[in-house]
């Protein structure tokens, strides 16, 4: 069984460790919610749409490194397709004290831990990015 969501993180965590500049990735709207959220935070520089050869959807995505070290150290799936993890929003951890953020889907759909406890709204931990 394969993880859309899991595939989507290692093609970012391995561009990074890569060096690379740019990397493309299925499109989705998760994904792009995702995206969205990694830039709003700093993480990564652009996210954009674009096609491949046979016209199918993608996202580009430009990371973003400062002084030649990568901006995103580490990106972990918590929900997996096998174990769901859903938390209320007094319950939503932490990713590093703080440090990190947490990307969370929610009934208002996906957003940050901060903002899903600030709403008072919780559901399924997607992944802790640091």
């Amino acid at each position: 069984m394969s993880d859309p969501i899991s595939d989507f993180l290692t093609v970012i965590r391995n561009a990074y460790r890569a060096n690379r500049e740019t990397c493309t990735a299925k499109y989705s709207k998760m994904h792009k919610a995702i995206a969205d959220i990694l830039r709003d935070e700093g993480y990564i520089s652009s996210v954009s749409e674009g096609t491949d050869a046979n016209g199918h959807k993608n996202l580009v995505i430009t990371l973003k490194y400062v002084d030649d070290a990568p901006a995103l150290m580490g990106i972990k799936r918590v929900s997996t397709p096998g174990r769901r993890l859903y938390f209320q929003s007094t319950e939503i951890p932490r990713t590093l004290g703080g440090l990190g953020i947490g990307i969370l889907t929610t009934s208002r759909g996906v957003m940050r831990d901060r903002d899903a406890r600030q709403q008072k709204v919780g559901g399924e931990m997607i992944c802790s990015v640091w």
